[in-house]
């Protein structure tokens, strides 16, 4: 009896014990083994409660499997992979260069199923730009399980036992996400590189635009996860009668004016209903004349009721943005404790180096912010808003000015990269957008970016930075001239090539040169790759078919045939009469960055004070370090993960290596050389008791080689 009554206490405490941990892994949205949803879980933690791999035996760890995916670029090195896997169950998700989805067996890498857009409907644009992962649902019943995912402009619904097509989601298991979005136009550039998130039955979505002033509003959708039908929408950019319309200066804004769009993924409270979305700037990037006035909500974290998409509160954390400061990653929610109280919070980095910490229920800051003057834009027709919002605390994770004592001293042309910094606006942040050029650092690519940051339960955040400057320089849109043959695709080639191209069609590393493009492709190929899009290049469906010629004949030196005027969508009716000469990072002739060192870092903040406790740098450049030049840093892309082990893994830096660092300390413990760079997040999870840790090495970016792999780590066994 007394056996009986002390195994009935033990079997009830081990009950208490064990709904005490899934209460709080529910908490983080995580159940330990899984990593369920991007990013690990719908808070956007990065986080895990799986320990077997720790700071005592990190450095056994060694390859588990490897699956390589297809579909790399082996010509140009254009391709990616971005995906952050979720694994469900011992079922690992992802995505290949071309965006096939497949899934894997988690604990050997063997392939269950792989879908292609492109095959299953002919797949126009299916495979413009890159992807960072896919969702996951199940049916309260659990007899549906779906993923989710975007190709081009659609949506996508599949059955995660199968990989078939929902055929009762939207139209026969995709949705048009160019539809439903209470704009006029119907030509426009849309794609969504990010996954949603989940509400209930409801699935959020961001999405990808142009970037130029014929760009479509960036409005958030809810859509009903089991039909494809839209539930709500937000508007981004106001309409008469809603929160917001009145800082637009022209009240015709709504009609015209694009951006302001969530490109890098939401968080959301699904205890509070609450749904957390950072945006981006409004569009045409660098130049606000024809959109005078504050912007709401071009670069906003916006919280949303999850269930209606109406506003609950918002924070600008730059006002009438001209250069292109979007909010660059998911929110993480964390919970942070100031004067002894517990507070659920939700910390916002961006492209500046700053994090903005907000009291989640009502936006009251944690931190203070004040509102900072700038100076006046000398661009004719342009009117830059007076100040902007600087937090107090933390101290911005990225350097905020480049003067001539920053100069890269190692450099072997350190006198021309002198001269050529005083030649341009340079020396605090905020500096308008100019003919002569100003420098812009953190780069566009940031201070952080997509990859996003990590956070510990108790409040720490852990932040990759990178710290390459950028030279932005406004040019006029040339002029139509009836003389010059070329003159019309002169004029879209400034429009919409050179910002990725360069002015003078020299690429800048990450887009190719398009110098003697006739020795490499076909003019066929070009008109289809204008019309259709692939990679990172986007379709330009807005433009007509006499317009895509026109390029084409400019690209490849050929004399045009006499055309009829009025054929060019001038952007001046638009009322943007310049552009910028591309996005062009500030290098020496040997590709290293014009700053000193570090040029990419790693950041431990603890948000509960606002203080730092450590920074490294992140990443090595090879041919330094063997001529005794160290820690550097390399730009880098993708975010950290954060485990119970003790350990922050990341991959991202330029040098193609894969680390583990003590997360107390920011000690490296642990590092390998990938076959391709692990430009992505990594995800860990466990099956059958094993820990993993996987990482999407798809390479492409800063000139490095793209791969189409997934490895897998592991302890050995014993």
């Amino acid at each position: 009896m007394i056996q009986l009554s002390r195994l009935f206490h033990l079997s009830l405490l081990f009950i208490l014990f064990n709904s005490c941990t899934q209460q709080k892994d529910s908490l983080l949205g995580q159940s330990g083994n899984d990593w369920p949803e991007y990013l690990g879980n719908a808070a956007r933690s990065h986080y895990s409660t799986l320990e077997q791999i720790n700071l005592q035996n990190v450095n056994q760890l060694q390859v588990a499997w490897t699956y390589q995916s297809g579909g790399r670029d082996t010509t140009n090195n254009q391709t990616q992979i971005q995906c952050n896997p979720i694994i469900i169950d011992g079922i690992l998700y992802a995505t290949s260069p071309r965006i096939e989805v497949f899934a894997l067996n988690a604990a050997t890498g063997k392939e269950i199923w792989k879908f292609s857009a492109a095959d299953f409907w002919g797949g126009k644009n299916a495979s413009a730009g890159t992807n960072r992962g896919v969702t996951y649902w199940k049916s309260d019943s659990e007899d549906e399980q779906r993923i989710i995912f975007t190709a081009g402009s659609f949506l996508f619904a599949l059955d995660a036992r199968t990989g078939k097509p929902i055929e009762s989601f939207g139209d026969s298991g995709r949705v048009d996400m160019r539809k439903e979005l209470d704009y006029d136009k119907k030509d426009f550039f849309i794609v969504s590189n990010t996954p949603g998130v989940i509400y209930k039955d409801f699935l959020i979505m961001g999405m990808r635009l142009s970037e130029t002033a014929d760009a479509a509003p960036g409005h958030v959708r809810a859509y009903n996860i089991r039909t494809g039908k839209r539930e709500w929408i937000f508007h981004t950019i106001p309409q008469p009668g809603e929160y917001g319309y009145d800082t637009w200066k022209d009240k015709d804004s709504w009609k015209k004016i694009g951006g302001a769009n969530c490109w890098t993924g939401m968080a959301v409270d699904s205890q509070r209903g609450i749904v957390f979305v950072p945006t981006g700037s409004a569009a045409f990037d660098f130049y606000g004349g024809n959109r005078k006035g504050q912007n709401l909500f071009a670069n906003c974290l916006i919280a949303l009721d999850a269930r209606t998409g109406k506003r609950i509160w918002h924070f600008q954390t730059v006002h009438h943005d001209i250069w292109d400061r979007d909010l660059p990653s998911p929110p993480n929610l964390i919970t942070v404790t100031q004067n002894g109280k517990k507070i659920d919070a939700v910390a916002q980095t961006t492209k500046s180096g700053f994090v903005f910490l907000f009291e989640r229920e009502t936006g009251r800051p944690l931190f203070p912010i004040e509102e900072k003057p700038v100076q006046e834009s000398t661009m004719p027709g342009e009117k830059a808003w007076p100040t902007q919002p600087i937090p107090v605390k933390p101290q911005p994770f990225a350097r905020q000015s480049f003067e001539v004592a920053d100069v890269n001293s190692f450099s072997t042309q350190k006198d021309s990269l002198i001269a050529r910094l005083k030649a341009v606006k340079t020396g605090e942040n905020f500096i308008p957008p100019s003919r002569e050029g100003t420098v812009i650092l953190p780069g566009f690519d940031g201070g952080a970016e997509w990859g996003g940051a990590a956070a510990d339960p108790d409040g720490i955040l852990y932040i990759n930075s990178n710290e390459m400057p950028w030279i932005l320089q406004m040019i006029d849109i040339p002029t139509v001239n009836a003389s010059d043959p070329h003159s019309e695709a002169k004029q879209l080639f400034a429009t919409n090539c050179t910002s990725c191209h360069g002015a003078n069609r020299q690429g800048n590393g990450v887009y190719p040169s398009l110098i003697d493009v006739k020795k490499r492709r076909t003019e066929t190929y070009a008109l289809n790759l204008l019309k259709t899009g692939k990679g990172f290049m986007p379709a330009f469906a807005t433009l007509k078919d006499s317009e895509r010629e026109a390029l084409v004949n400019f690209l490849f030196d050929k004399v045009p045939q006499q055309k009829e005027p009025g054929s060019l969508a001038d952007m001046r009716t638009l009322g943007v009469p310049y552009t910028i000469t591309g996005y062009n990072r500030f290098v020496d002739k040997d590709g290293y960055p014009a700053i000193k060192p570090p040029w990419g870092t790693l950041n431990a903040i603890d948000m509960n004070t606002g203080e730092y406790l450590w920074k490294v740098p992140l990443g090595e450049y090879t041919n330094l370090t063997t001529k005794g030049i160290t820690g550097t840093g390399t730009e880098n892309y993708g975010g950290p993960v954060v485990t119970a082990g003790g350990l922050l893994f990341i991959a991202a830096t330029k040098d193609e290596k894969f680390r583990a660092f003590d997360k107390k300390t920011g000690k490296i413990v642990w590092e390998t050389q990938l076959p391709a760079g692990g430009y992505a997040t990594p995800s860990t999870y466990a099956v059958n008791g094993k820990q993993y840790v996987v990482i999407a090495c798809g390479g492409g970016k800063m000139n490095t080689k793209s791969g189409d792999s997934y490895v897998a780590f592991a302890l050995p066994e014993k």
